[in-house]
């Protein structure tokens, strides 16, 4: 009888697998037909399309400005060309999404033009599809809603000078999704209701607090428990805090039990929280936190290829922020991602805020602000594959082994691929893939040009060289940021100039590489860090410190720091490891504590120190 329960219980999981599977099938049929997706009408090119969410009608023919389309839905059936236009006259509500493809030309664009307001997206109607995305799978079935999507698309712009997008869901924002040429200006970006939810310790007492939660925070209590909640979602307060000192606006990440905690209202927006011995909490401080769940991204692009994202301003935005995935040239000019000071809040990205993984060309970043996050402001990496079985003589078996990178190809025929060592992180022999079969989620089936060592550890993995940039990051401020300023691991040339890296929780600049956490590679060739400011960041203030457990040779070489201004907390302006030729030259040290142990290496080999200049302040 145990055994035909046990059997049953299995068919039983297997089909509630099967059923579950069903119905994220037939919800992304129904939503790609719902948009037109592959059965839309080819414009004749240069005609205007007129949207008023107001006094618009879908009925219309949406070709005069006088009768104009209610909402994206008739957009969302035709293939636009060039020199087509696509405007929204007015302000105004949308519970369905823009989905647009087309082709335009270098010299006649298709132009989506929104006119100055404020634009409230729902995601009642919106296009939802299932998408893999670098560092954020944890809900890998999940369906993402996406207010405007750019999908294959050659020369597009999107201008939005004045127009902000307020999210009541969890979406993201815009998505270019295998596009080229696409040019974004102008358009701001927030949230209804924040899925980082704050409030500010008024008093604190030997067992009780007062707290005045923010405005855009929305909460209940519910058998004294603390619940915030939102546009679609809710999650019970917990570990996860950031500790925000406004004095400083040092930001810092903070474990605060709250297991013993009950709560209690005691006027709007207002709550006094009893406990048994103080967690942690600091009066005048503000306190973040949020649902640890990576579920969605703020911005997302996979497979296009030169993108522009330029006078942009991002007052929230939810999940690992702006993600560039198997992208080519992207080029960050004047983008402003902070909280709108109107409403007191401090935070305005739910961790990193400008996320590259596998992409290639030129990342460039410039005259930008970067604060109020809840991880790095800029991170770039590839992706290390653990090579787990050699099937023939040219074949691997390889397999994503991080929980929340997953669920795509990252191999086309033709890429480049070198096998690394995972302990020591050096190169062993490199090779080109000849193609790539998904085997499921998270392993890939590679047939490489030529024939693989015998000779292989068990903890080799493969990084793809082909998908890694070069890097110019310079005129940017970032503050307000708990871990690292810039963390960047790629082999091509980088330039890190005439930033702004104030109060960092961690390092301003970090170096790492790895194959046994996060699985992220790879190897600096060329770094070059000059005329920046690091103003009291996390110590040391630049560090390089790829993930080897093994020295058999450096990692990384060619670093140049030459003109930075230091102001420390301690005496430790750098850190390096496992590095060849580094060169520290005519840099500027404040430092309140006398000595010259402003530098440490470890395993490092042709260091140059000159003319850098020492200067105690108390």
């Amino acid at each position: 009888m145990g055994d035909y329960k046990n059997l049953l219980d299995l068919v039983m999981s297997k089909v509630a697998c099967l059923m579950k599977l069903f119905c994220c099938l037939l919800v992304l049929l129904i939503s790609r037909l719902s948009y037109g997706q592959g059965q839309r009408i080819k414009s004749q090119g240069e005609i205007n399309y007129y949207i008023d969410p107001i006094k618009g009608n879908d009925h219309n023919k949406g070709i005069q400005k006088t009768a104009p389309w209610r909402s994206f839905a008739p957009a969302n059936k035709i293939n636009f060309s060039a020199g087509d236009r696509l405007i929204i006259l007015s302000p105004g509500s949308f519970h369905n999404s823009l989905v647009l493809t087309g082709t335009g030309t270098a010299k006649q664009p298709i132009q989506v033009i929104f006119a100055p307001g404020q634009y409230d997206f729902y995601d009642t109607g919106a296009y939802k599809t299932k998408l893999a995305i670098s560092n954020t799978n944890d809900v890998p079935d999940g369906l993402k809603a996406i207010a405007l999507y750019i999908v294959n698309a050659h020369h597009v712009q999107l201008r939005a000078k004045g127009a902000k997008l307020m999210l009541h869901a969890k979406m993201i924002e815009t998505c270019v999704d295998h596009s080229e040429d696409v040019a974004i200006t102008g358009i701001s970006y927030d949230y209804n209701t924040p899925t980082v939810s704050e409030f500010k310790v008024t008093s604190l007492q030997q067992n009780y607090a007062d707290l005045a939660v923010n405005i855009k925070t929305k909460y209940s209590i519910k058998d004294s428990l603390l619940n915030f909640e939102g546009d679609g979602w809710q999650y019970q307060a917990s570990w996860y805090w950031q500790e925000y000192d406004p004095a400083t606006s040092y930001v810092s990440r903070k474990d605060l039990s709250l297991d013993k905690a009950r709560f209690a209202e005691t006027g709007p927006n207002k709550i006094r929280v009893y406990f048994p011995a103080n967690p942690g909490f600091k009066q005048g401080f503000i306190y973040q936190t949020r649902d640890v769940t990576r579920d969605c991204t703020g911005i997302f692009m996979q497979r296009s290829k030169n993108v522009s994202l330029k006078n942009i301003r991002i007052y929230f935005m939810h999940g690992m922020g702006v993600v560039s995935q198997f992208c080519q040239n992207i080029d960050i000019d004047s983008v402003v991602v902070k909280p709108d000071t109107a409403t007191g809040r401090t935070c305005a990205a739910w961790a990193d805020i400008l996320h590259f993984s596998s992409c290639r060309g030129l990342i460039n970043i410039r005259n930008s602000y970067l604060s109020g996050a809840n991880d790095d402001a800029v991170n770039v990496h590839g992706v290390h594959l653990r090579i787990m079985e050699k099937v023939s003589s040219n074949q691997l078996k390889v397999r994503f082994m991080h929980g929340q990178t997953y669920g795509f190809n990252p191999y086309v025929p033709g890429d480049s691929i070198e096998l690394v060592h995972g302990s020591s992180l050096l190169s062993f022999a490199n090779n080109v893939i000849v193609s790539s079969q998904m085997l499921n989620d998270k392993d890939v089936l590679i047939t490489l040009k030529n024939p693989v060592s015998d000779a292989l550890l068990n903890d080799d993995a493969i990084e793809n060289t082909t998908w890694t940039p070069q890097v110019h990051i310079q005129n940017t401020t970032i503050t307000g940021i708990p871990t690292r300023g810039i963390l960047v691991t790629t082999r091509r040339a980088v330039v890190i100039e005439h930033n702004n890296f104030l109060r960092t929780g961690s390092a301003g600049v970090l170096v790492e590489d790895d194959a046994e956490g996060w699985y992220e590679s790879g190897m600096v060739k060329s770094l070059t860090i000059i005329n920046n400011n690091f103003y009291k960041c996390g110590e040391p203030a630049i560090g390089i410190h790829p993930e080897n457990t093994r020295n058999d040779g450096p990692v990384h070489q060619n670093i140049t720091i030459n003109g930075n201004k230091f102001t420390l907390n301690g005496n430790q302006a750098l850190a390096a490891k496992s590095t060849a030729n580094i060169s520290f030259t005519n840099n500027i040290l404040y430092t309140p504590i006398a000595g010259n142990q402003f530098t440490n290496f470890k395993d490092c080999t042709a260091i140059t120190l000159s003319n850098n200049r020492i200067m105690v302040q108390k």
